[in-house]
C-alpha cells in the first residue's frame, strides 16, 4: 500500500514527539499536527490497522520500526526546508520551523534534492535536530540536556529543543545556537539558575531555558548534577 503525505506527516509528528514522551497523548498529536480530535483518532486507527504505531488506550501511541521508516521523508523534508530557509532565503532561524510547515506543501523530489544541494548537504537542521538521509536513515546524536550536565564542564551546543518563538528569539540574542562552545561554571540546586561562560559575555539562564538546550559535553567537570525535572 502506498503511503500518503497525510500519513507520513502524522508519522513525523510522532517521531518528534516521542522523543519527549513515553507515549504521546492522542491529544497532543492533535494540537501539533492542528487537526480534530476525531480527525487524529481516525488516522491513529489507519496507521495502527498497517502496523505503523501500537496505541495503548488512555495513555497515547508510538510507533513501530516500520513507522519511524515511514516518517523519515517527511521528517527530511522538513528539516532540508528549514535549512534552505535560513541559509538560502535567509530567513530568521527563529520562525524557520512554522515557515517550513507551510513552504513544503509544494516541494516534490526535485525540489528537495535542488534545496538540499543549495543549502551544502547539510546533516542538522537551524536548531541542530539531524537530517535523515534520503535512504531513511537517521543520522545518530550523542548529546544531553544540558540540565543534567554537572557544573566545570565544557560543552557545545548541540540542539535547541523548542518551536517557542519567544523562548528561540532570546536563545539567539543570548547566542546559543548550535555549534557555540561554553563553559558551564555552576548550577544552582534546586532548579535554580545555570551559569554560562562564552568567548565574550558571561550569561545566567533559568532552569526552564536551559531545560531547552542540549548539548555535547567536551570535558566533563566534577560538580553535582542538578536534581533531575520532576
Amino acid at each position: 500500500m502506498n503511503v500518503s503525505p497525510a500519513m507520513q506527516r502524522y508519522a513525523a509528528e510522532i517521531y518528534r514527539l516521542q522523543q519527549d514522551h513515553e507515549q504521546v497523548p492522542l491529544s497532543t498529536l492533535s494540537s501539533h499536527v492542528e487537526s480534530s480530535a476525531q480527525a487524529t483518532a481516525s488516522m491513529v486507527k489507519r496507521l495502527q490497522k498497517l502496523g505503523y504505531l501500537d496505541h495503548e488506550p488512555y495513555r497515547g501511541v508510538l510507533l513501530t520500526p516500520e513507522g519511524e521508516r515511514i516518517a523519515m521523508p517527511s521528517l527530511r523534508r522538513h528539516r532540508l526546508t528549514e535549512v534552505f530557509l535560513v541559509k538560502v532565503m535567509k530567513y530568521d532561524w527563529a520562525a524557520a520551523h512554522e515557515l517550513a510547515d507551510t513552504f513544503e506543501l509544494g516541494v516534490n523530489d526535485e525540489i528537495e534534492d535542488r534545496m538540499d544541494e543549495l543549502a551544502g548537504h547539510p546533516t542538522r537542521c537551524p536548531h541542530g535536530e539531524p537530517i535523515p538521509s534520503k535512504d531513511g536513515v537517521m543520522p545518530k546524536v550523542v548529546d544531553m540536556p544540558l540540565i543534567d550536565v554537572p557544573s566545570e564542564s565544557d560543552c557545545i551546543i548541540s540542539r535547541v529543543r523548542t518551536h517557542e518563538l519567544d523562548k528561540l528569539n532570546y536563545i539567539g540574542e543570548l547566542g546559543l545556537v548550535p555549534g557555540t562552545p561554553f563553559h558551564l561554571f555552576s548550577c544552582a540546586p534546586f532548579k535554580g539558575p545555570l551559569r554560562l561562560k562564552m568567548e565574550k559575555h558571561d550569561h545566567l539562564i533559568g532552569f526552564e531555558l536551559a531545560s531547552s538546550l542540549w548539548v555535547e559535553v567536551t570535558k566533563k567537570g566534577a560538580g553535582n548534577k542538578l536534581p533531575p525535572k520532576k
